[in-house]
């Protein structure tokens, strides 16, 4: 896959924690317009159609109310880091028949009850010991659960996912866990403004997505990258994303910082 995108398309990073709220459904519906208006525009330069690209809008630390507005205009799916809190939010809003909820965050084992009861999709799976957690749960529950395989493409010891080298092994393992649907890949990427820092993360997951796609076992899918956020999803999808992660350029910047968010694994996380 040769993208040919040059190496000076910059970063928003410089935003961070200064997006402005949204306050209303036009606010949202404005909001969406334009990240997905930057989508098009990124998948022009790529050479892509618009219409492999998902956006998930990340909602974590919002209030159910603003949540509301943005089902208002238009989200049928949400994104949230910290298992109970999404648990709480989905419980508050069942009378949302068609909303659905992707966990993107770190995953402890006694979370996985919570995440197996009501989440349409997980994002960061990297142990063993998350999926066989995850499995048990699901089975009691009679329910598959669609799921990504977190990889540390920027090695950050701040991040969670597994190295590189480690994947190709772990992959192999999955088949037997029948109740996880493995769709991809996801990353997140160096929180920096030097964009030939934060493309190189991307082009490792795609390179790595490539090469594990040809010996993927039976019933395996590889075909989503879920990388990007609001300050890079541009260049994430410059470089094949087929799902971006954005929230404060929709949300707003978040009151609570991200070092609070992540105590244990420290800034950067995703957005």
């Amino acid at each position: 896959m040769n993208i040919g995108i040059p190496l000076e398309t910059s970063t928003m990073h410089d935003q961070h924690g200064r997006w402005p709220q949204a306050e209303s459904v036009e606010d949202f519906r404005r909001n969406m317009a334009a990240v997905h208006a930057r989508i098009a525009a990124a998948c022009q330069r790529g050479g892509r159609d618009p219409g492999g690209v998902r956006l998930l809008p990340v909602s974590k630390t919002k209030s159910e109310a603003s949540l509301r507005l943005a089902y208002a205009a238009g989200c049928r799916l949400l994104g949230e880091n910290k298992p109970q809190e999404a648990y709480r939010k989905w419980e508050g809003m069942t009378d949302l028949t068609d909303l659905r909820w992707s966990v993107i965050g770190h995953l402890q084992t006694n979370k996985a009850k919570l995440v197996a009861h009501f989440a349409a999709e997980f994002q960061a799976l990297d142990s063993l010991r998350v999926a066989e957690a995850l499995e048990r749960r699901l089975q009691a529950e009679g329910r598959g659960l669609d799921v990504f395989v977190q990889v540390n493409t920027s090695g950050e010891a701040s991040k969670y996912g597994l190295p590189p080298d480690e994947v190709a092994a772990f992959i192999r393992e999955l088949p037997a866990f029948s109740a996880l649907r493995v769709r991809g890949l996801m990353t997140l990427a160096l929180l920096s403004v030097e964009a030939a820092r934060v493309r190189r993360c991307f082009v490792l997951l795609r390179e790595l997505r490539d090469r594990l796609r040809q010996e993927a076992p039976d019933g395996i899918d590889l075909d989503e990258l879920s990388m990007g956020m609001s300050g890079d999803y541009e260049i994430a999808i410059e470089e094949g994303a087929t799902v971006v992660r954005v929230g404060q350029a929709i949300f707003g910047a978040r009151a609570t910082p991200d070092v609070y968010y992540w105590p244990s694994a420290g800034e950067g996380k995703t957005d």
